[in-house]
């Protein structure tokens, strides 16, 4: 649930996946619960996960947190290296990219617009 930045996520999203893909929007039109254009429900496509997106018409004091994750498998390590800069880019590391005991390389990142990705070497 974004507060107008889900097209912008979105299309960021997709952009950095091979594959990844806009599979449905439907936006609000005039007179509706939310700003003209803006998404009422879309669903996209990355890395193998299917996501649905809203921007919330109604105004709230909270946002994404790290509770909930995006987890995605790469394929290679210059995969997982270019996901982790552009993911948290103007965002947070909140796990380096690094070997811990688990794995041989991982990432635990916040995006710029908060939604929390865990990157994984497969």
């Amino acid at each position: 649930m974004f507060s107008g930045q889900a097209e912008e996520a979105m299309n960021f999203y997709v952009s950095l996946f091979p594959g990844g893909e806009v599979t449905d929007i439907a936006r609000y039109g005039p007179g509706e619960a939310g700003a003209e254009g803006t998404i009422f429900k879309a669903a996209f496509s990355v890395g193998g996960l299917s996501v649905l997106c809203i921007d919330s018409p109604v105004k709230h004091e909270f946002g994404f947190t790290p509770a909930i994750s995006l987890f995605v498998d790469c394929r290679s390590e210059d995969e997982i290296r270019r996901l982790a800069a552009a993911l948290s880019e103007g965002g947070a590391e909140l796990m380096p990219l690094g070997e811990y005991g688990f794995s041989r390389q991982f990432a635990w990142v916040a995006d710029r617009f908060g939604v929390s990705w865990q990157l994984n070497l497969a």
